[in-house]
C-alpha cells in the first residue's frame, strides 16, 4: 500500500516537473522585451515556494510513518532469539533457522568479506526485512514471524559472479 502511494505521488510530481520544463522551452522560443519582474512576482514566488515546499514535507512525512521495520520486542516473557548472521562470497551462515510462531528474533547482521545485503522475504517473495551485512560492522534487524512457512533470506546486492546462489532458508512452525 505504502509502496503504491510513494510510486503514485513520485509519478504525479515527475509529471508536474515535465510539464514546467515543457512550458519554458515552449515560451523560450518566443522575442520578448525585457521588462523588470514586478514585486507582486517575487512575492507570489515565495508564497508559491513556500506552498510547494510545505506540501513537499507532508508527503514525506506521511509516506515514512509506518517505516516496514518491526521495532524490537522486549518483555519478561517474550525475550527474542538471538541469531547471528554472516554473510560470505556466497552463502549465509546463520546460527539458528528454525522458529516458532509469534517468537521475537533479533538477527546480528554482518559480513566477513564484502556488502551483501540481507533480505527476508516469504513464500510469495514479499520482503519482509531487509538490512545491509557489511564488514566490522553488525546490524541488528527485529522480526515476529506471525505465520508458519518457509522464508528465503537472499543477498540484495550485487557482490560478485556467484551472488544469484547466495540463498538461505528459515523454516516457522506453529
Amino acid at each position: 500500500m505504502m509502496q503504491t502511494v510513494a510510486w503514485v505521488v513520485s509519478l504525479v510530481f515527475m509529471l508536474i516537473v515535465t510539464a514546467v520544463f515543457g512550458i519554458v522551452a515552449i515560451k523560450s522560443t518566443e522575442e520578448r522585451d525585457y521588462t523588470p519582474i514586478k514585486k507582486k512576482w517575487y512575492k507570489a514566488r515565495t508564497f508559491y515556494g513556500v506552498i510547494l515546499v510545505v506540501s513537499m514535507l507532508v508527503v514525506t512525512i506521511y509516506t515514512l510513518r509506518d517505516l516496514p521495520y518491526n521495532q524490537p520486542v522486549y518483555s519478561a516473557e517474550a525475550q527474542p532469539t538471538i541469531v547471528d548472521v554472516e554473510a560470505l562470497q556466497f552463502g549465509w551462515e546463520l546460527s539458528e533457522t528454525e522458529f516458532k510462531v509469534g517468537e521475537p528474533v533479533e538477527f546480528h547482521v554482518t559480513s566477513k568479506d564484502v556488502n551483501h545485503g540481507f533480505g527476508l522475504y516469504d513464500e510469495e517473495m514479499n520482503i519482509l526485512t531487509q538490512t545491509q551485512a557489511m564488514p566490522d560492522y553488525t546490524n541488528k534487524v527485529y522480526m515476529t514471524f506471525e505465520e508458519p512457512g518457509t522464508y528465503e533470506v537472499l543477498c540484495m546486492e550485487y557482490c560478485g559472479l556467484a551472488h544469484h546462489l547466495m540463498t538461505a532458508e528459515i523454516t516457522v512452525t506453529e
